[in-house]
């Protein structure tokens, strides 16, 4: 297994794909976690981790200009719940070849506007009763599942059967199975410290990322610019940084200048 770090990710292969998309190919590495995205610096619309190892679809940085995830032949049996929030410009995710087994499991990508297509082949979930009148149900946006079109008399019968007492048992069953994913996930979460770094960090929202590129605006050493500049990469904001934030920003304190945020971050 290779982690993925920013080195592995400015190393890989970096080209214009056949869509006339900038693409990031890193297939095939057996990586175990998405981590470190925030080193592409928000510069790719595809970004290709195939034949990996992942077992879950989460950690993403802000990345709004990313629009297609290649996903295919790892072993994914969960997707994070907030992922639009990130990624809010998605509108493509293949998923052929993974563990997704339940329709709860697809419950949190209902928040994405722009995901019109979505390919879940070899998927235990695939093979689930109703499973083509759910997708076309829940994803009114859809246009290719599993690469078949969804018309619109696909629509309307997945309408028609949601309005009966089977369709409505089923939606009731699949929200009762997700809230109950849920919950474990954030138990899990919780108790393995997950979304913390080893410091006690967290991720960086696009409000983090924009202070990070002013700091290293003020910076006042090429040591501190490194720093800052690997923080950005990671996409990871340590629990320290925030601590000197929050200090940079009450009043009357030394931070509250542009001299003293240059201070604060060089004690690095």
């Amino acid at each position: 297994m290779v982690k993925l770090t920013p080195e592995l990710i400015n190393q890989s292969m970096q080209y214009i794909n056949p869509c006339r998309e900038r693409e990031l190919d890193l297939r095939g590495y057996k990586i175990p976690q998405i981590e470190n995205l925030g080193a592409t610096l928000d510069q790719f619309d595809t970004i290709d981790l195939s034949d990996n190892d992942l077992r879950k679809l989460d950690n993403l940085p802000h990345l709004p200009r990313l629009k297609c995830l290649l996903l295919n032949n790892n072993r994914i049996l969960r997707i994070s719940e907030g992922l639009e929030e990130v990624v809010p410009n998605l509108s493509s995710l293949i998923l052929t070849g993974n563990n997704l087994q339940e329709l709860s499991d697809l419950e949190p990508l209902t928040g994405f506007t722009k995901l019109d297509t979505i390919c879940l082949l070899i998927n235990p979930v695939s093979t689930k009763p109703n499973y083509r009148e759910y997708m076309a149900y829940k994803f009114p946006q859809l246009r290719l599942l599993d690469f078949h079109k969804i018309k619109q008399k696909d629509r309307q019968a997945a309408q028609e059967f949601f309005r009966t007492k089977q369709g409505k048992d089923m939606l009731k069953e699949v929200s009762r199975k997700s809230k109950l994913s849920a919950a474990a996930a954030l138990a899990a979460e919780a108790s393995s410290g997950k979304g913390r770094g080893a410091d006690g960090g967290r991720l960086a929202n696009p409000e983090d990322m924009q202070r990070i590129r002013e700091a290293i605006k003020r910076a006042s050493s090429l040591a501190e610019v490194e720093r800052l500049s690997q923080i950005l990469q990671s996409g990871q904001l340590p629990e320290k940084f925030q601590h000197e934030q929050e200090a940079e920003s009450a009043p009357g304190q030394n931070g509250s200048t542009h001299n003293g945020a240059g201070a604060v971050a060089m004690e690095y």
